[in-house]
């Protein structure tokens, strides 16, 4: 799992390039054989020409030409004319081909690794910023477009030239084969120097990259705070000094990259003008003819070109394993909670919970959030869950739902442990609206029927009717139809937790989680709200968390946490009269009320 830190923290990477990250690549490439083997075909038969090419050229100078034979001049001409045409129709096909096959590798490596993250437990997305987990997805498998367009089969096209080439040399004149390759070594040392610089250098920019997206993520969902406190120049000086790292970084890839090609291109001219001084001094004893030594710079071209574009192909290779580590890193992240693999679904329930002596913490070896927490409600029953802040009380639905795993003891609905049902069935009965509310953009009646999409629009509006939001509702714009903006921001906080309510109360789940519900609710609007929501709530297992103690007073039995324990549970009437601790709570509520009014 990736190391959890803010934008201002790098993270780590390997020290060396990952070939088992690349070899996994290949997986993707599987699905498209059949058009893959069509592309191969059409780059052997272009090699199979570039080869042909040096050697009829060879013929016209030591053959046509000599003799003047116009006849076989013009046949060759003629040849050599249409295999350049072949030649240009086969890099057509093979450039729009590959393309194609890319652009579909790089849909299914997206598709995969989104749908994985849609699958990761809330403390993936609580640890690292949002902006670090989006460019995984977007940025950085953009940055493989061209190597997965074009270099992995490029690749195979450059290896078999290369080695037709060097075949085709030998068979000529060996002699000067083997002093063609006399600089070869030179090469090898030059790209796996330049290797290990450029590999830190992506890896830093990578980091920097990460880093500036984590940051300008924040900046934008935190907006309204900054200008709030008039906080805009130390955000842009802030932005300004991430955006710096980033170029500075790229400038230092950039420059260690393009070191790549000057060093293979000096070496291939190097080698041109030796072959040249070889065949014309006849130096180590070899004796070739013009139309021999024009032909081995033309095969010296075919030779180094492949040379050159696997150089280049491995380049992007040293930079693209930066981001294949960081996709194949989120990738391999295994989901916290899952399905077992015995695992059964949930039969229709009626919404009996056990808590039985759960003990839940975050981390192995932490503290415990949760310490011996029993409790058994039977259905139909409306339970409430108050107590001070970070005592445990939305960890107590979180494992209800299943967001979490406990750490020991078991949580049962209908004797059914949640760790023995799919997640599937057990979330599709139970309705759950946190204290942070999140609205899709779209229109309102998408938002509401997000929580049964065959959902007519009788019963969306049905259910905004129960919960008051169709007042509202239908003083918008457009009514039903009308679009809010990402997360809502063109609604009031309490209009969007009405919207959120009706989309759960919409699925009408058997088990109905309210964490919060009405905290952002005026009092009128909350007088009608409950008044709705009194027969949604008959029959139904309720769990209600609420600082607001009057919306909780109805409740069948009240649950009091503190320190991860139940403190002190009953009815409103009989805890008050204990004079506990929620006795103590509900009258400093009630006191500061009573002054706010008095004021």
């Amino acid at each position: 799992m990736a190391q959890r830190n803010t934008y201002r923290e790098d993270e780590e990477l390997e020290e060396s390039i990952n070939f088992h990250d690349i070899l996994r690549v290949g997986n993707y490439l599987k699905p498209y054989l059949g058009q893959v083997a069509r592309i191969l075909i059409v780059v052997v038969s272009m090699s199979c020409i570039a080869v042909s090419v040096p050697y009829l050229t060879k013929i016209m100078i030591d053959e046509a030409i000599p003799h003047k034979d116009l006849g076989q001049l013009g046949t060759l001409a003629g040849l050599l004319a249409c295999l350049i045409v072949v030649y240009e129709l086969c890099l057509r096909y093979r450039t729009v081909s590959i393309t194609r096959v890319g652009q579909l590798m790089l849909k299914d490596m997206r598709r995969d690794i989104f749908t994985h993250i849609q699958t990761l437990p809330f403390s993936y997305f609580d640890s690292r910023p949002h902006g670090k987990i989006l460019i995984r997805v977007v940025n950085y498998v953009n940055t493989l477009s061209d190597t997965l367009s074009s270099g992995l089969i490029n690749v195979i096209s450059d290896v078999f030239t290369f080695i037709i080439t060097l075949v085709v040399m030998f068979v000529i004149d060996w002699k000067l084969a083997l002093w063609s390759l006399v600089l070869f070594p030179a090469l090898i040392i030059w790209v796996y120097v330049l290797k290990i610089f450029q590999r830190r250098a992506f890896q830093k920019l990578s980091n920097k990259q990460s880093n500036l997206n984590a940051y300008i993520h924040e900046s934008i969902a935190g907006v309204k705070t900054t200008q709030t406190f008039a906080q805009e120049k130390s955000q842009f000086e802030t932005f300004q000094q991430q955006q710096g790292e980033v170029r500075s970084a790229w400038m230092k890839a950039v420059h260690i990259q393009f070191l790549m090609w000057p060093g293979v291109q000096t070496i291939s001219v190097m080698t041109i003008a030796f072959i040249y001084f070889v065949g014309v001094t006849g130096f180590g004893g070899v004796n070739v003819t013009t139309g021999v030594l024009i032909a081995f710079v033309g095969y010296a071209n075919n030779f180094w070109n492949p040379v050159i574009n696997i150089g280049n192909f491995y380049n992007q290779l040293i930079t693209c394993s930066a981001y294949l580590e960081r996709i194949f890193e989120t990738l391999d992240v295994v989901p916290e909670i899952e399905n077992k693999p015995n695992a059964v679904d949930l039969p229709q329930i009626r919404g009996k919970v056990d808590f039985n002596d759960v003990v839940f913490r975050y981390e192995e070896g932490g503290r415990n959030i949760l310490n011996l927490v029993d409790f058994h409600v039977e259905p139909g029953k409306t339970i409430a869950l108050v107590g001070p802040t970070g005592a445990g009380k939305t960890t107590i639905i979180s494992l209800l739902s299943r967001f979490y795993d406990v750490s020991e003891g078991s949580v049962t609905i209908d004797g059914y442990d949640v760790r023995d049902v799919t997640l599937e069935s057990l979330r599709k009965q139970m309705g759950v609206m946190l204290q942070d509310t999140f609205i899709f953009s779209g229109n309102v009646r998408e938002n509401i029927r997000y929580g049964k999409l065959d959902a007519t629009d009788e019963e969306i509006e049905a259910a905004a009717k129960a919960v008051h939001a169709h007042e509202f509702i239908m003083e918008l714009p457009d009514g039903y139809d009308t679009v809010v903006e990402e997360r809502g921001s063109t609604l009031s906080a309490g209009q969007r937790q009405l919207i959120a309510f009706a989309r759960v109360l919409l699925a009408d789940p058997r088990i109905l989680i309210l964490d919060e519900a009405t905290s952002n609710i005026d009092t009128r609007t909350e007088e009608a709200l409950q008044a709705g929501l009194a027969h949604l709530l008959k029959g139904r297992t309720s769990f209600i968390i609420a600082h607001r103690l009057s919306t909780i007073e109805n409740a069948d039995e009240i649950f009091y946490i503190d320190h991860g324990q139940i403190v002190e549970h009953g009815s409103h009437k009989e805890l008050l009269k204990d004079k506990g601790a929620y006795y103590r709570l509900y009258e400093s509520q009630y006191a500061m009320i009573r002054v706010a009014q008095g004021q």
